[in-house]
């Protein structure tokens, strides 16, 4: 059956009740047409400064947000206002925040960039109180850290032992910056996000299985990384191309009622979603004037929840918005993004850009002039700064996208 034929057909059996509604959404977010028909419905304004993580509760009724004002924020997304608003007790950016479970949605644990977990208790009348948990002896946000632990081939150990360790064959033995985003699958799939790398999808067979394999103790000692003997052994992971991952912490996550895609922000300002099952990006979509951070599916409804360097947080849905046109991704032309190298800490922006993108290589011409988040710290955004919208209208006068609907929904 044709694929406009079969989304008729279920959209029937929903109508007559043959199909439940929980049904329904499931087979809709699992196919292509929810990837291709999200658009940004609602902007979530509160916070004054990057927005580094976000995450909706248990039922999906609220969502919490931290940021570099060093608040967090609990939303009613659905009317866009928030419902607590509150300044965390760190003295550096937010750069996680979760909602712990069975408290009623009350209590909060933050961690931060100066190195402290911190934990919140909202109580009545929306006031809360925190506490430090733990301050660990490094800062996430200010440096650079490779390595932490120590492991005893022995056996002996004063912690847990890892039950697998996963790796991207040639980054075994490479000091590269790590991992910014994991993601665990209903498959018991683990998705990585490395920096100044690509994502990779791990499951069981691409395990190091590094206490099985007998290295002698004294490779630790000389220098040698002990992992890179099994590096000609070990299966290619499943890899997703075509973002960019140099700068700022980025998530990435699965969407899809079965984890059907892959999601990642970029330090081109884009979102990007990829088919599991082969890796094909299918999705570019703008969603920061610079760059996205996070990318997070709502538990159970048909909804998307983005952030970054602006300062709103921005929720996507199926139909028409700000958004709603669509273009093929091969057909990429412009961005407003450049590195002048691969290891500055620098941002370079040219609204003149052309970018060019394939799923092997990332090409960009051009020259801008350097850009510091701090500028955008003073108030909200306004209709005419936000050009975010899908990459179908770049090569249309370089508008981004209908802006009719900028302010609506102002928290």
């Amino acid at each position: 059956m044709p694929p406009e034929r079969k989304r008729m057909a279920g959209l029937w059996e929903r109508e007559v009740g043959g199909l439940p509604p929980r049904n329904f959404a499931n087979a809709f977010m699992a196919s292509k047409d929810f990837v291709q028909s999200l658009s940004i419905h609602k902007r979530l304004r509160k916070h004054r400064g990057c927005v580094n993580t976000i995450i909706f509760n248990a039922d999906g009724r609220l969502l919490l947000s931290g940021a570099d004002d060093r608040t967090v924020v609990l939303w009613n997304w659905v009317e866009a206002v928030p419902t607590v608003s509150f300044h965390t007790g760190h003295s550096n950016n937010v750069l996680h925040a979760q909602v712990m479970p069975f408290w009623d949605d009350r209590s909060i644990v933050t961690c931060a960039g100066d190195g402290e977990v911190r934990h919140s208790q909202i109580r009545e009348g929306g006031r809360a109180t925190t506490d430090k948990l733990v301050e660990l002896e490094f800062a996430v946000h200010s440096g650079r850290i490779y390595d932490t632990c120590k492991i005893r081939l022995d056996g002996n150990s004063i912690f847990g032992h890892p039950t697998e360790h996963f790796c991207p064959p040639h980054l075994i033995g490479e000091n590269k910056d790590g991992i910014t985003g994991l993601a665990y699958s209903q498959t018991s799939e683990l998705l990585a996000s490395y920096s100044h790398d690509n994502i990779y999808l791990f499951s069981r067979e691409h395990g190091l299985h590094f206490n099985n394999i007998g290295v002698d103790e004294r490779l630790l000692m000389d220098g040698t990384n002990p992992l890179s003997c099994c590096r000609d052994e070990l299966p290619i992971p499943k890899t997703f191309k075509g973002h960019q991952n140099q700068h700022t912490i980025k998530g990435v996550n699965f969407l899809g009622p079965n984890c059907d895609y892959v999601t990642s922000g970029s330090d081109c300002g884009r979102i990007f979603i990829w088919r599991k099952k082969d890796g094909e990006l299918i999705r570019v979509m703008t969603g920061d004037k610079h760059i996205v951070n996070c990318v997070e599916q709502h538990p159970s409804g048909i909804v998307v929840a983005s952030s970054g360097i602006d300062k709103d947080i921005k929720i996507w849905e199926p139909g028409e918005g700000e958004s709603p046109s669509i273009a093929p991704v091969d057909k990429v032309e412009e961005d407003m993004w450049l590195s002048s190298s691969s290891d500055s800490d620098g941002f370079f922006y040219n609204d003149d850009l052309e970018y060019a993108m394939d799923l092997d290589d990332i090409y960009v011409y051009g020259n801008g002039d350097e850009h510091s988040s701090e500028e955008d710290d003073g108030g909200d955004n306004s209709a005419k700064e936000d050009d975010d919208g899908d990459n179908s209208a770049a090569g249309e006068g370089g508008a981004d996208g209908a802006n009719s609907a900028e302010d609506v929904n102002d928290g």
